[in-house]
């Protein structure tokens, strides 16, 4: 029998967590025997997207391209995790209206906690100037006005963070319907 897809897309600020949910996530339903695949926003950008700069119009060039991507993977019973800043609501806000069982994820930590987090010293470079249009310090981040999920990175574990989000998709019967047709 063949499983049905779904698409979770972590957004929020880079250093938030995504990365490491997404992950932890994925391992989780792979033991599920879920079919999932992880699509990390800057994997993506440099395999897919290499061409596209950081303006508003290129930004949410790659998100879309992201998202068709994710609906491909979903359609065909893959469940797509993707993790990328996507920083413009709207564009989240169209990928939500077309797809099926796309679950936002808001990945939230505060820009302080963020750039504690940020291990490549980016936050540093963009407030220094020698990065432009960094999201959060030259560039806007519109945080998610009714995300699925709300992940707090600053008060929560990663793997507390993990069984939110698996919780959610239990509550949903999204595993569920997905662990019955892959037996």
């Amino acid at each position: 029998m063949r499983q049905f897809g779904a698409i979770l897309w972590l957004t929020g600020l880079s250093g938030a967590g995504k990365t490491t949910i997404a992950h932890s996530v994925a391992q989780e339903l792979q033991k599920r025997n879920c079919l999932v695949e992880v699509l990390d926003g800057d994997v993506v950008r440099t395999h897919l997207c290499a061409a596209l700069g950081f303006s508003k119009q290129d930004r949410d060039t790659n998100v879309r391209r992201i998202g068709f991507v994710a609906q491909l993977l979903s359609c065909n019973g893959v469940i797509a995790i993707v993790a990328a800043i996507s920083p413009y609501r709207e564009v989240r806000e169209q990928l939500k209206k077309t797809s099926t069982n796309f679950v936002e994820v808001y990945v939230q930590a505060p820009l302080a906690v963020c750039e504690f987090r940020d291990v490549k010293g980016l936050y540093a470079k963009a407030k220094a100037g020698e990065i432009k249009h960094f999201t959060g310090i030259s560039d806007p981040y519109e945080e998610p006005l009714n995300p699925e999920i709300i992940c707090q990175t600053d008060k929560f574990t990663p793997e507390q963070c993990v069984k939110q989000v698996l919780d959610y998709l239990e509550q949903q019967n999204l595993i569920c319907a997905l662990e019955l047709l892959t037996k």
